[in-house]
């Protein structure tokens, strides 16, 4: 195979890989179209979705450079109900970006230590440094949200949250880090939807936890919470954008281009790579790998 087919066939694999990803969301979406009496053609055109979010995440390579090459720090917060669709919009944000650079912060419960420590203590800790982006797939409003309805706090913490936090954040925002927060709003019924799919989709069980099926008995106090959070922490340092995500592919890229949005960048000029020539040593003898260290080859 020559060079040029190569590379032809390595970007054939780069394109797979983002259809790979879509495969089990068009099944879903199949299965949500067939009980939602709503056709397929309601949504992005698939061809334009392809073109517009390669497109998209050929700036967030470029905005990912600038944020290098500035030093900037930037924290994204991506709050909504369960099965909004935030996970996916970060896979979208991720997937061509560097890790060391682009990261994500998705906290599991706290632990005894941490349930004993100041409240944003254990965020803080995974908070980026210069040239660097960090996602939270869920963050401190955790406090106003999953922690209030469920009884996991009392209304005295909450109340001390909805006084600390819009300070905690003018203190991010003054110490030079970009704050960007997104509420993924979906209704009822889609939610509804997006469960049942997930109940009878094996591959995808695993994200309805017990607290996901406790969430849909307490859709109206989850409603109420997230308005006072909303109202409460809207500041103008940091304030809410919300994301309409009953539509996912829609949701994706308006939530990536708006995010372009928020970060001025430029184009990072950069020399072109030239690959040394190869250096090779005549009395070097490669060792053979023994036959069994070799992973079978069944296809």
């Amino acid at each position: 195979m020559s060079v040029r087919q190569r590379i032809a066939a390595e970007m054939l694999d780069s394109f797979d890989e983002e259809l790979e990803l879509e495969i089990d969301d068009d099944r879903l979406d199949a299965l949500t179209n067939e009980f939602a009496a709503h056709s397929p053609a309601d949504t992005v055109d698939r061809r334009i979705y392809f073109k517009e979010l390669f497109r998209l995440q050929g700036e967030l390579v470029k905005l990912q450079s600038w944020v290098q090459h500035q030093g900037l720090k930037v924290v994204v917060v991506f709050e909504g109900r369960d099965s909004a669709g935030k996970g996916g919009v970060i896979k979208r944000i991720t997937q061509r970006l560097n890790p060391r650079i682009c990261r994500v912060a998705a906290l599991p419960a706290p632990s005894v230590r941490e349930r004993s420590q100041w409240y944003f203590q254990r965020y803080v800790s995974h908070l980026p440094a210069a040239g660097e982006i960090v996602l939270f797939d869920r963050s401190w409003y955790n406090r106003a949200g999953v922690e209030r309805v469920m009884g996991f706090c009392t209304e005295a913490e909450v109340e001390e949250f909805f006084r600390s936090v819009p300070e905690f954040e003018r203190m991010l925002v003054r110490s030079g880090i970009v704050l960007i927060k997104y509420w993924f709003s979906i209704t009822d019924d889609e939610q509804q939807l997006r469960f049942m799919m997930r109940i009878n989709d094996p591959l995808k069980q695993w994200k309805l936890s017990p607290m996901d099926v406790q969430s849909r008995a307490r859709w109206e106090n989850y409603t109420k919470a997230k308005e006072e959070m909303l109202e409460r922490t809207h500041i103008a340092e940091a304030p809410w954008h919300v994301v309409q995500a009953v539509d996912k592919k829609k949701a994706r890229l308006n939530c990536i281009a708006h995010l372009l949005d928020q970060v001025p960048y430029e184009e990072v000029p950069s020399e072109r790579v030239v690959l040394p020539p190869r250096i090779h040593h005549p009395d070097y003898i490669r060792t053979p790998i023994p036959p069994e260290m070799y992973v079978p080859e069944r296809y």
